[in-house]
């Protein structure tokens, strides 16, 4: 039996997890397996930084002595022999495997439309065909208002675009961030110049060369040259589901991360495991950090580690010149609690039931909150229950709360 580690997925969780088992002095041969033919990058510049091109991570993993099979594809497990199948038929025995098989951007499927006329971003493939086409004047419609919709609408403005976003709930960012936050986000991009079209459902789409031309449901008509989708994405299951490997919103794992086989580990978008924070609710996020602390931890329990991967979690994102943080889960608090900051800037703090702090979002100019996210995030992690007027008094310094808590905890 070949004593080799396989990691299917060359995103954030699967290269951390490289780099982790190397840095604790794993010897152990290390293959990951990537789709893309490009070497590892960090996805989040792809629609933060205007198109830019993002930083590659791949001379790292080079450096700690990692295989890397770029553009190539797993076919199959075989969990009865510890093996892969590839595309060429190639079989890999494993002695441990972990799925860092991330997540693939929904389909924007309109009748009347071909399944690839809206244009979608997730990978740099994605971001440079967009920017590609880009051009000031263009007419670009958006379908989402979610965090990728909203950040590549604030880049394209910036490029000189006509941009048009729609939005079928009646705000925007309905499912991650607290409506008074996103009231602030509403109100910059219209002042920006993207016309916002909320509750918009399409009636109808006609093919317009490399556009279409949209009819709303109320009526009104939009004429996009280039048609892009932000609708979400869905977890990568298949080589999992083909394994037979439980399936709960992604694949399923345990609070450390391991499947029901005890040889493979998921990390990243593409799994749901119990979070300690919020009462063992099963929950898949997707953000950048959970990826990279995910993929650390998997690889410390493939060395015979037993940590429990349960970090409040945190998700950020810029457009034009605000920051948006968010640590916890703000929809599952019973009251909410608002500290004005200036300049633009506020905090809000909720809290659940029994007064403790699950979750702390802020918004503001740069990095205006990004100092009491962090502060709140420990105080969070700490399952701290702070006195709701000093939270919500500007004049305390969260420092002072955590002091507090953290001689408590002690």
């Amino acid at each position: 039996m070949d004593e080799r580690i396989i990691i299917i997925g060359a995103g954030e969780a699967g290269i951390r997890a490289a780099l982790t088992l190397r840095q604790q002095g794993c010897r152990t041969p290390i293959t990951l397996f990537g789709d893309e033919p490009h070497a590892p990058y960090e996805r989040p510049p792809l629609s933060k930084a205007g198109g830019g091109e993002p930083v590659a991570i791949g001379d790292l993993v080079a450096m700690e002595r990692v295989e890397l099979r770029l553009g190539e594809r797993v076919e199959h497990i075989d969990r009865a022999h510890r093996q892969l199948v590839t595309r060429h038929g190639e079989r890999l025995p494993y002695r441990q495997l972990l799925l860092a098989t991330g997540a693939r951007a929904r389909r924007l499927v309109l009748p009347g439309l071909a399944a690839d006329a809206a244009l979608t971003l997730r990978t740099l493939d994605d971001a440079r065909s967009i920017f590609a086409r880009v051009a000031p004047g263009k007419r670009v419609v958006i379908v989402g208002g979610g965090f990728v919709g909203l950040e590549l609408a604030a880049a394209l403005i910036g490029k000189g675009a006509r941009v048009s976003l729609l939005e079928s709930q009646l705000r925007l960012l309905q499912r991650a961030v607290p409506a008074e936050l996103a009231r602030v986000v509403e109100e910059e991009h219209r002042a920006r110049g993207v016309d916002l079209y909320l509750g918009a459902g399409i009636a109808r789409a006609e093919p317009r060369g490399e556009g279409a031309r949209l009819t709303l449901n109320d009526g009104r008509e939009l004429e996009a040259e280039l048609l892009v989708a932000g609708i979400g994405s869905e977890p990568n299951t298949r080589l999992a589901a083909g394994a037979g490997l439980a399936l709960d919103n992604g694949i399923a794992v345990d609070a450390e991360l391991r499947t029901g086989d005890p040889a493979i580990f998921a990390a990243g978008d593409c799994c749901s495991f119990p979070h300690a924070l919020y009462r063992q609710q099963r929950l898949r996020l997707e953000s950048w950090r959970c990826a990279r602390e995910q993929g650390e931890t998997a690889a410390l329990n493939m060395l015979g580690g037993r940590h429990a991967y349960a970090p409040a979690p945190w998700f950020w994102s810029d457009q034009f010149d605000l920051g948006l943080q968010i640590v916890g889960l703000p929809h599952l608090a019973d009251r909410t609690l608002c500290r004005e900051l200036g300049e633009r800037a506020r905090l809000l703090f909720h809290l659940d039931r029994d007064g403790r702090l699950l979750a702390a979002s802020g918004i503001g100019p740069g990095n205006a909150v990004a100092k009491d996210i962090k502060l709140a995030e420990r105080l969070i992690n700490l399952r701290a229950c702070p006195d709701p007027a000093l939270l919500a008094d500007p004049g305390v310094r969260l420092k002072q709360l955590l002091s507090a808590a953290t001689g408590e905890a002690a």
